[in-house]
């Protein structure tokens, strides 16, 4: 019998093969008549899928070959395609090319989970700036279970691949902290002014002055539509950012004009570095990795804590509806599709609820004090 109880755990495992494919995991079960159950239904259920497998005349898949086919039918089409081929990349290298797709159930999945939570946040980067913690919940879920599950559902439900075993993913979703709303005080926001980099400084002020996530501050020349006055370029997901050309953002922008042909922003390298090309003296675009290493910086050198470069965001969302009372303004300047994710903001009404209370109870109680008999 394949069922047994691993030592320090309460419940019966199952390991059995069918088809030359190695089926293991956890019963759930305490009781080994019941855990026995479990594993002859798991085992009818995992043959009939061989069977019906071998009807269709389907050949066995490696999830390294369905990674592959994946990436050519959808992820290479996604935004930011590097990003999910390094993700997905990641996913193989820790199965290894030899595991079966029908393998991949709950206790590969809670495998994979717990080697990724583990790992330091900025992998093995040893960063002056930040501290090495360990990854967050919220990049578990993007970087292992969201393509994971992505990969697994595209075979199931595209090409008709039995998964007799597929994870039930909701039990593995890792739960994430409600996202904060950080203020930018006006002392921080002096001191950070005041520790950027120069030639990083238009960069930052129209980050600041936009809210618009990182990703969708480097922009091009191709990007502005003077006849329309917006700027207008890619989202997160699928969605389309749109931010108008006012007064303030065109006095950022206008003296950039002729720095580069392509890019909005640059920077002037300070040093000779052959490696990647740059010649102290010149200018050059910039990219990701320069605007996050020169926030982080920035931030150190100007001793704010606890203010990711994220948070400016919810900085000018929340004084833009401190000064407008618009919630449906606040949402069309994130560019966020539903409003219930603008509603966090809403907190900054309360200060309107107070003044409406305030006035309630005095206006009560002059009208107590009108009926009072007088003496």
């Amino acid at each position: 019998m394949s069922i047994y109880r691993p030592n320090g755990s309460p419940y019966f495992h199952y390991d059995f093969q069918v088809d030359g494919s190695r089926f293991h995991g956890s019963t759930k079960s305490k009781n080994r008549r019941e855990a026995a159950a479990i594993e002859r239904d798991l085992k009818e259920k995992v043959a009939e899928e061989v069977r019906e497998r071998a009807k269709s005349g389907k050949q066995p898949l490696t999830f390294n070959q369905a990674a592959g086919r994946y990436w050519e039918e959808k992820a290479k089409y996604l935004k930011n395609p590097e990003r999910h081929f390094a993700t997905i990349k990641r996913i193989v290298d820790f199965f290894g090319k030899e595991k079966r797709l029908e393998e991949i159930d709950d206790e590969a999945v809670m495998e994979i989970v717990a080697h990724r939570r583990k790992q330091p946040r900025w992998g093995k980067s040893k960063l002056k700036t930040v501290s090495n913690r360990p990854v967050t919940s919220a990049t578990v879920n993007r970087e292992v279970l969201e393509p994971l599950r992505a990969i697994l559902r595209h075979a199931k439900e595209l090409w008709r691949y039995p998964l007799p075993l597929e994870p039930r993913w909701r039990k593995h979703w890792l739960k994430e902290p409600k996202e904060r709303v950080r203020e930018l005080r006006d002392s921080e926001r002096i001191a950070l002014d005041a520790s950027m980099r120069d030639d990083f400084m238009p960069w930052y002020l129209f980050s600041h002055v936009t809210g618009r996530r990182m990703s969708e501050t480097l922009i091009r020349w191709t990007d502005i539509n003077e006849d329309a006055g917006e700027i207008v370029t890619p989202g997160k997901g699928d969605t389309v950012v749109r931010t108008p050309l006012t007064p303030s953002i065109r006095e950022i922008l206008e003296p950039l004009k002729g720095h580069h042909p392509v890019f909005v922003f640059t920077f002037v390298a300070k040093r000779n570095l052959p490696k990647k090309g740059y010649i102290k003296g010149q200018r050059y675009p910039i990219v990701r990795s320069h605007a996050s290493i020169r926030w982080r910086r920035c931030r150190t050198e100007a001793g704010v804590e606890d203010f990711r470069f994220h948070d400016h965001r919810h900085d000018r969302a929340t004084k833009l509806l401190r000064e407008t009372r618009n919630l449906k303004l606040v949402q069309l300047a994130l560019n966020h599709s539903n409003i219930s994710t603008t509603a966090k903001y809403a907190h900054v009404m309360n200060e309107d609820l107070a003044a409406a209370l305030e006035e309630s109870a005095k206006s009560r109680n002059m009208s107590r004090s009108d009926s009072l008999p007088k003496s």
